[in-house]
């Protein structure tokens, strides 16, 4: 029987500039762990230089993460003028629950302030597992986040 697949998004209007928020995610290989301790042990360049389509980083997540402690993650694409990056879960937790499990992130300026887009596309690895709402809270926690370091560096 085939494992049901399916897509959730979300969105979030930042105060911090496109610019400046795309940079800091950008940078988020070295900046996370530093500035998000509570979420992020390490995050380490397996291949690539953590930026370009390619580019393999393990992610070891902080004791307060729910189901996924580790995660390898692919950079499949970036588009640095639309500001838009699309990476791959290549191995770790989460696979235990998904098949497959790709993520998109996008910048849009709004205002003075931006749009910040997260969508993730999945399979399922069985019926019985739920849609991944706790990635999705993650990323959202994280983006609001990111937005509050922004404002409090400059």
């Amino acid at each position: 029987m085939a494992s049901a697949g399916g897509k959730l998004e979300v969105e979030l209007e930042v105060k911090s500039s496109a610019d400046k928020f795309w940079g800091t995610i950008r940078d988020s290989t070295t900046l996370f762990p530093k500035a998000f301790s509570h979420d992020y042990k390490s995050i380490q360049v397996l291949e690539g230089d953590g930026k370009a389509p390619g580019s393999v980083r393990l992610i070891t997540y902080a004791d307060g993460s729910p189901i996924v402690k580790v995660s390898t993650e692919k950079i499949e694409n970036v588009d640095e003028a639309n500001k838009v990056v699309t990476y791959k879960v290549i191995d770790g937790d989460l696979l235990k629950y998904y098949k497959a499990f790709k993520g998109i992130v996008s910048v849009n300026p709004k205002g003075e302030g931006s749009l910040v887009k997260w969508a993730c596309e999945f399979e399922k690895a069985s019926d019985d597992v739920p849609d991944p709402s706790v990635i999705k809270d993650f990323a959202l926690k994280n983006f609001q986040e990111v937005d509050d370091y922004i404002l409090k560096a400059n």
